[in-house]
This record gives structure tokens, C-alpha cells and sequence, in this order.
């Protein structure tokens, strides 16, 4: 999902408190968004490449996550806190968690727990600094696994740390035994 512009509804004033996480959700349905630091980030809608490779993605890894119910596969912008004070709450594009973190987490509101995976998917428009300080602010958080996935190159990053990258091609197999003991995903199905 492409970045387009920091907006602030239309009565708010300069000198108003940064909006929390706590007031994004009250605001309901106000299209694709994040906030950032307090600021809400407008963003566009992804394109049909985007989606095919979110529900692909979410399939195989759903497959797996439930033949033994491991937990829950979300995707869809799912809103993940990363930073309080002010709020920041970042959309991911898949995600998995474990039932035993799930139930950490506060009831209806965004994720406030961090997931073992997350899932984000390149779009034309993302800048790289954009996306790196994704990745960085869910690794910090405590998410296990960060993939990145390059529609363009049909590559997957897989990050355990900011500086620990593997990466994957097309004929390459997809592994997290930290999280998913014994699932192997062929990158080329990812992309198929």
C-alpha cells in the first residue's frame, strides 16, 4: 500500500494533541491509513497484483497454521501498534499469531501484541526508507519473522533482525522452523 499524505481531519488545529490509537478507532471506517507518530497517513488502495499475492500468502500459510490450529493468519491492513506516546500503529499486509500471544492482546481494538510474522508486500510507490522503518519498528516490537515480498524482482526477504536478511528466489524454498516447524513454501507458489 502506497504512502500519499499526512492528513489530520478537518477540524483539527496546529496545537492540537497528537490523535491515539484510541481516537483513530473511534473515528471508524476513514479509509486506508496508519498512524504515525500521532499523525495519520492516508493511504491509496493496492493494486490487483498486491491483493493476488496477499491472498496467496495467506492461503499457504493458513494451510499449515491450521492443521494443527497454531494460532491466526490476518491480513487485510491489520493494525499493529509499534510505538505509544504518541501512537503509532502500522498496517500489515499478513500476519501471524499464536493463540497464546493472541490471548495477550486487548480485545477490540488494534493488535497491541506483537505477532510472530509479518507479512509485508512492495508496492510501486514505496519508498525504501518507508519500508525499512517498517520492518525495523515490528522486529523491535518482538515480531520473530519480518518477510518482505518483491513482486517486481519475485523475491522474498525474510529478516530476523534488521541486519540478518536471507534472500529468497523463485526456486528457492521457504523455511521458519522458528515458528513453523516442518512448513516449506516453494517461492514460486507465492508468486503463481
Amino acid at each position: 500500500m502506497s504512502v500519499k499524505t499526512l492528513v489530520r481531519p478537518a477540524t483539527a488545529v496546529a496545537d492540537e494533541p497528537p490523535i491515539t490509537g484510541v481516537d483513530l478507532w473511534t473515528m471508524g471506517d476513514i479509509g486506508p491509513c496508519e498512524l504515525i507518530e500521532g499523525e495519520i497517513v492516508s493511504m491509496s488502495p493496492t493494486k490487483v497484483e498486491h491483493g493476488r499475492i496477499e491472498f496467496r500468502l495467506a492461503q499457504l500459510i493458513g494451510q499449515f497454521v491450521d492443521q494443527d490450529d497454531l494460532g491466526v493468519v490476518m491480513v487485510g491492513e491489520v493494525g499493529v501498534y509499534v510505538e505509544r506516546d504518541p501512537d503509532t500503529i502500522r498496517a500489515a499486509d499478513v500476519l501471524y499469531i499464536s493463540h497464546e500471544r493472541l490471548a495477550e492482546a486487548t480485545p477490540n481494538d488494534f493488535l497491541d501484541v506483537a505477532p510472530e510474522l509479518i507479512v509485508e508486500i512492495v508496492s510501486p510507490n514505496d519508498r525504501y526508507a518507508y519500508i525499512q522503518t517498517k520492518i525495523e519498528a515490528y522486529l523491535a516490537i518482538g515480531c520473530d519473522i519480518v518477510l518482505l515480498v518483491e513482486p517486481v524482482s519475485q523475491t522474498v526477504r525474510l529478516y530476523r533482525s534488521p541486519t540478518q536478511v536471507q534472500i529468497l528466489q523463485t526456486e528457492e524454498r521457504l523455511t521458519m522452523p522458528e515458528i513453523f516447524p516442518g512448513m516449506e513454501i516453494a517461492v514460486s507458489e507465492i508468486f503463481k
